[in-house]
């Protein structure tokens, strides 16, 4: 009997960062895991994740269910391949289907989502058409790292209600022979159901 699975067999959200192949545009584990539990995913549900980036959020989906699918929208060619690479590695390939493109030119052409993730880039119309997307107990939810996009995010908690956090995280780091708590770049989550 194999006493180690592997490095990443974990079953729950909030796989290691270095389970990803990406070029820095990632949502670190400690956001990753948040998203993940705001989302909700029930077997066999549809993901889109907007503004891909290195896929994280819809490899992670799919992860956790076998009957879970994504949509992985990124414009950047290159992001879409690493994207695709990373699902064939972390064996979600069959589950996740990687879309090259500008977020509001590709959102007509997909399937109904049970819940959508927007990650680069927070645009109001996005937000508004993914909402729209949506059927009843449909869940939306956006990170944002900017005060343009916290102001987007503001609205819709105004408008839709939901949830509007500010996550920080602090990563130990040496300081000469100490240890010392850098912190990362704030994230605003907003997160909502569709009643």
């Amino acid at each position: 009997m194999n006493d180690h699975p592997g490095p990443w067999a974990q079953l729950s959200a909030g796989l290691p960062d270095e389970a990803f192949d990406t070029d820095g545009l990632l949502t670190k584990r400690v956001l990753r895991a948040y998203a993940l539990a705001v989302l909700a995913p029930r077997p066999g549900e549809r993901l889109w994740d907007l503004g891909a980036g290195t896929g994280s959020i819809g490899i992670e989906w799919c992860r956790l269910h076998p009957a879970n699918t994504a949509i992985a929208v990124e414009r950047d060619g290159e992001r879409a391949a690493r994207i695709a690479e990373n699902a064939t590695n972390l064996q979600v390939a069959g589950q996740l289907d990687v879309r090259v493109g500008a977020v509001a030119s590709v959102l007509a052409e997909l399937p109904a989502p049970d819940a959508v993730f927007v990650g680069g880039g927070v645009e109001d119309q996005v937000l508004q058409d993914c909402w729209v997307a949506l059927g009843r107990h449909g869940r939306l939810a956006a990170h944002s790292v900017t005060a343009d996009s916290d102001a987007i995010l503001l609205d819709a908690y105004r408008r839709w209600g939901g949830e509007l956090s500010r996550i920080g995280v602090e990563v130990a780091e040496p300081i000469g022979r100490f240890t010392g708590l850098r912190p990362l770049r704030s994230v605003t989550s907003w997160a909502a159901t569709k009643h």
